[in-house]
């Protein structure tokens, strides 16, 4: 039994991986967001901790500013498609989204083998979701369910059928997606293949949908961001340094030149490459699955080009750190977000990120706490003028702090000053 859904496994990820190949090709040439958009990132508890949806709304703000996106997240812990259907009109609407993402499955799968009824209820909830944001003009990415933990999910052999269930969820997203002519994005492949490739490499312990087997790490997370950002915003291009040996710099949009001289280059950047921190083995970590995701690879490109090197090698000093590289090397251009996870730019990075958190938090409250109250409030005491017009004050009161922290958001966003050094080896 284990022997054959281990092959109707690899058969599903191989021909789940040729559609994923495909679709991201697609979507290079058509990123979803655009100028002024607003984006809504929906989904369960594995939503709710605000991880992934922060590392998007990280993205977004710090990577792209250009685009100028506002963000929200909705998640609801133990939360299923129709329970989002349920409350989409009072906790989403109001918000008037232009883009959204759905991230749906995990509990609806019911933590069993797959039936055909639950697929029904699943994607029968998800079709109504995706119909009712297009009929407003919105763009939805519809996205699959992540996994469970190979090895830290009850017993192995449960994690091998659960994920089955979840794969066909997934495979159900794939076709509504192509039915709305809406994008998709393929949570479940991804984790399923950067989870083999991560424990093969740490060890079994190393889990990826986390402790408990659902809820991932930061590790996890950075999976899930990838896939959502790689179909919102394809390209990854953060900018290009060009050093010319003789004295000469540029740099591309988003940065700027303040002085050049020799090797030494000053430049005011207010694109950010994305930054990473932690232990480079744990799970607690997203620095720890670099080495088995092609973030800075397709995400996260921020490129020196040398030019008129006239050793064989040279020293690039980026702020406190330092590394060689050859002269084709430099001539090619070196990603320096992957080569300097340590850079000038984490303390700011740092900071914007904080105030993401934050932003975040208060969403949650927003939403399931104070909106619940208050709409409890208006069912029973609606009709009456003095309530109404202090159920107005208050919904006022709060979406005023959140427009605050937004805004706090966005000041703590500003241009970088750091210094390249490139110096010649013998």
């Amino acid at each position: 039994m284990n022997k054959m859904l281990r092959c109707t496994r690899l058969v599903a990820v191989l021909v789940a991986g040729i559609a994923l190949l495909a679709g991201l090709a697609l979507g290079a040439d058509r990123p979803v967001l655009k100028k002024g958009d607003r984006l809504a990132i929906i989904g369960d508890s594995i939503t709710e901790q605000k991880v992934y949806s922060r590392y998007m709304e990280d993205y977004v703000t710090m990577c792209t500013p250009e685009l100028d996106v506002w963000c929200v997240q909705l998640g609801w812990g133990g939360e299923t498609a129709p329970g989002f259907l349920g409350r989409m009109n009072q906790d989403l609407m109001p918000f008037k989204p232009t883009v959204a993402t759905t991230c749906y499955g995990m509990n609806d799968g019911g933590y069993r083998a797959y039936e055909d009824g639950i697929g029904k209820r699943y994607i029968d909830a998800m079709r109504d979701i995706v119909e009712r944001l297009k009929k407003t003009g919105a763009t939805v990415v519809v996205g699959s369910p992540g996994c469970v933990d190979m090895n830290t999910f009850r017993k192995p052999e449960d994690a091998e059928v659960y994920n089955q269930n979840l794969g066909k969820l997934g495979d159900l997203d794939r076709q509504l997606a192509k039915d709305t002519a809406m994008p998709f994005a393929d949570l479940h492949n991804l984790m399923y293949d950067v989870m083999k490739r991560a424990k093969a490499a740490y060890g079994e312990k190393y889990h990826v949908c986390g402790g408990d087997g659902v809820h991932p790490a930061a590790d996890g997370q950075l999976i899930m961001a990838y896939a959502f950002l790689k179909v919102l915003v394809p390209g990854g291009e953060i900018g290009t340094f060009t050093v010319d040996m003789a004295g000469q710099a540029a740099a591309s949009d988003g940065h700027k030149v303040l002085s050049a001289k020799g090797g030494t280059v000053q430049i005011e950047s207010r694109r950010y490459p994305f930054c990473f921190y932690g232990d480079e083995k744990s799970p607690d970590s997203a620095k720890s699955i670099l080495p088995h995701l092609a973030f800075n690879q397709d995400m996260n490109r921020l490129t020196l080009v040398v030019k008129n090197l006239k050793s064989a090698k040279a020293k690039v000093t980026w702020g406190a750190a330092s590394k060689t590289f050859t002269r084709d090397e430099l001539a090619k251009g070196v990603n320096l977000a992957a080569e300097f996870l340590d850079n000038p730019f984490s303390d700011a990075f740092r900071k914007v990120d904080d105030a993401v958190a934050k932003k975040q938090a208060y969403e949650t409250f927003l939403i399931k706490e104070s909106g619940r109250a208050l709409a409890g409030v208006e069912r029973n005491l609606g009709d009456d003028a003095e309530v109404a017009a202090a159920v107005k004050t208050i919904k006022s009161k709060l979406g005023g702090k959140h427009e605050a922290l937004a805004a706090a958001v966005r000041a703590a966003l500003v241009p970088v000053k750091h210094t390249i050094v490139v110096a010649e080896e013998k």
